[in-house]
């Protein structure tokens, strides 16, 4: 994967965090994970995956997926940030000059 952002959903009771990570590949394909993130006391971040490989052709639609897995998963639901996140538009085109 070529680039990668990461963008917070909500925070939960103990202080762990659900993020969402959104990814583009060389070739233009968009795909989202979903993590809990706890962050340390030294600011050490320990990422546990929910789900990956929540693909689309456009960067919304894949972070649509991933919303959409997020609220059927968690009952915190209300609390959950909506799309769109950390948008990305995709590699630029490759002109040779």
């Amino acid at each position: 994967m070529g680039r990668t952002n990461l963008d917070l959903l909500m925070t939960f009771p103990d202080g762990s965090h659900l993020v969402i990570s959104t990814q583009c590949s060389r070739d233009g394909e968009f795909s989202c994970a979903l993590y809990t993130a706890k962050i340390g006391q030294d600011d050490q971040a320990d990422f546990q995956v929910i789900s990956n490989h929540l693909s689309a052709p456009t960067c919304q639609s894949a972070q649509a997926h991933a919303y959409d897995y997020a609220i059927r998963h968690f009952p915190r639901a209300d609390a959950l940030k909506k799309p769109p996140y950390l948008i990305w538009a995709g590699p630029p085109s490759a002109v040779v000059q």
